[in-house]
């Protein structure tokens, strides 16, 4: 029988690119079309994700270039990785988002705890850049209408094919939260939302409450788990 790991690959690495141009000149990369971000995921998963339990997603936006957009691997850039026991020739850069949920998986006992009950993920799989720099699908009306029916597709096949929990999901951003909670209005997937601040905004604007907001989210996720 197929596992997490072997349907989770199976899904980011097919996951089309958009048929036509995005507006406004955004384009839209697979990192899992790319050897390296390919080959650490494939590890990752394989010590993770080898079971066949369902996990309780935590799903951000769309993945950034230089976490996910590197290691494959979302939320986690490659000095996480690394401390992970997945061994990487990347560059040492930190990203604020990976910090604080390395923080969080720490306090939760560590990876091989957390990622048997959690999957770490996005809304979108793909990153998504304009002019190099990261790009949120919400940032313009127009690159959200037309990448609305990609997006229900993506959480769509995650619950179904996958093989998320149902009972509750969380949503990592408060903006994002308003449209998990209309895709899932749309779809009925979950049973419960769960929204948290984002890791970033966290980071960038709270960074001296860092173990208040890391407690909240240990508070959050072990209600969501059980």
């Amino acid at each position: 029988m197929p596992t997490f790991a072997d349907r989770l690959l199976h899904f980011l690495t097919t996951f089309p690119l958009p048929s036509a141009p995005l507006p406004e000149d955004v384009a839209a990369v697979s990192p899992y079309q790319q050897p390296e971000p390919l080959r650490l995921l494939t590890q990752f998963a394989a010590r993770y994700y080898a079971t066949n339990r369902p996990r309780v997603a935590l799903l951000g936006i769309n993945p950034g270039r230089l976490g996910n957009g590197r290691t494959g691997v979302a939320f986690t850039d490659p000095t996480a990785l690394a401390a992970w026991g997945i061994e990487n020739g990347l560059p040492r850069r930190r990203e604020p988002s990976s910090e604080f949920v390395q923080s969080v998986i720490t306090a939760m006992g560590g990876p091989q705890v957390f990622y048997e009950h959690f999957f770490l993920g996005s809304l979108y799989p793909l990153v998504l850049l304009k002019n190099e720099l990261n790009y949120n699908f919400y940032d313009s009306p127009a690159v959200t209408r037309v990448l609305w029916p990609d997006i229900q597709q993506s959480v769509q096949q995650m619950t179904t094919e996958v093989g998320l929990a149902r009972h509750a999901a969380v949503c990592l951003g408060r903006r994002n939260g308003q449209y998990f909670q209309r895709l899932n209005e749309e779809l009925q997937l979950f049973d419960t939302l769960h929204i948290l601040d984002h890791p970033r905004y966290l980071m960038q604007y709270k960074r001296r409450a860092l173990a208040e907001n890391v407690a909240r989210y240990v508070e959050v996720l072990g209600q969501a788990v059980v």
